[in-house]
């Protein structure tokens, strides 16, 4: 926008034209005027900058220099982790191959993983392991930061986070293994695919997996018998149901995991348990398990 004016000062002079500026230097600056034409007496010397605008400058540095080195790590982690746990900062598994033989135990809820175990400790001299159990345990321990957390995932059907059961097998397996055994059955897991993931990593490869393959009712029926004197908080009805649930949804895939590498091996469970154990051992012998 340009004004006009004849006079300055009550003199006459040319027309001049006065550029009227809106451009703001910084939050804090004042509407400037610049003349077109320059007059008799200088125009005073513009003012400093202002004193924010070196600290605006390291702001964005600071700021450029951040989202750079986001940037640079997120490409750096580009690969997406093979299971939920990386702090442990080691070479490889705890036990190479050869020095421990791990059987996983898998099957549904009742589906007579414990039963089965019991029998192969007895007359094969295995470690057994129960995930559940070392959880329970945990949970009752005096002191235990995870007691609550266990027994609120147990009682609702849920898998505890895989940090905590992780953490109590690789603390069982060494301290048997301290004492001579080199044999395991680990019941009731791996339950989810970064459990499988994490223990194959951290802990040792497992040999193979037992799968016990049993219809709902049955299992249903043997859980809510077992529930009149086991004193389990999760061996009634809803819990029982949401367990056959999220085996389903989160312990097949491990099966299907294994199987696909060709270790596993399905054993019939709904039959009298002799019957089941003759099969087991059958198939054992088949991997070279005496």
């Amino acid at each position: 926008m340009f004004v006009r004016s004849s006079r300055l000062l009550g003199r006459k002079s040319s027309p001049q034209f006065t550029r009227f500026s809106t451009k703001s230097r910084g939050p804090s600056s004042a509407i400037r005027f610049n003349s077109t034409k320059s007059t008799s007496t200088p125009p005073p010397p513009p003012p400093p900058p202002p004193q924010t605008g070196s600290k605006g400058k390291i702001l964005l540095a600071i700021g450029a220099l951040a989202i750079g080195s986001t940037i640079a790590a997120s490409l750096y982690n580009k690969d997406s982790p093979k299971s939920a746990v990386e702090p442990v900062a080691q070479k490889g598994p705890a036990f190479q191959d050869g020095k421990i033989k791990v059987i996983f135990v898998l099957g549904g809820p009742g589906s007579g993983k414990g039963t089965q175990s019991a029998l192969l400790v007895k007359e094969h001299g295995f470690v057994h392991l129960s995930a559940g159990d070392l959880l329970r345990e945990e949970q009752k321990r005096e002191g235990s930061k995870y007691g609550e957390l266990i027994a609120n995932y147990i009682k609702e059907g849920l898998i505890v986070p895989q940090e905590v059961t992780v953490a109590l097998l690789e603390q069982a397996i060494k301290e048997s293994y301290a004492k001579g055994s080199t044999k395991f059955l680990i019941d009731g897991f791996p339950r989810k695919m970064d459990q499988a993931l994490t223990f194959e990593n951290q802990i040792a490869k497992s040999s193979f997996t037992l799968f016990f393959e049993c219809p709902e009712q049955v299992m249903l029926k043997r859980l809510l018998e077992r529930g009149k004197t086991s004193g389990r908080t999760d061996d009634n009805i809803e819990s029982i149901t949401k367990r056959f649930r999220t085996f389903i949804e989160t312990s097949m895939p491990v099966v299907n995991h294994f199987e696909e590498q060709g270790k596993v091996i399905k054993v019939q469970c709904d039959q009298p348990v002799d019957v089941v154990y003759t099969q087991v051992k059958n198939a054992l012998s088949e991997k070279g398990v005496n």
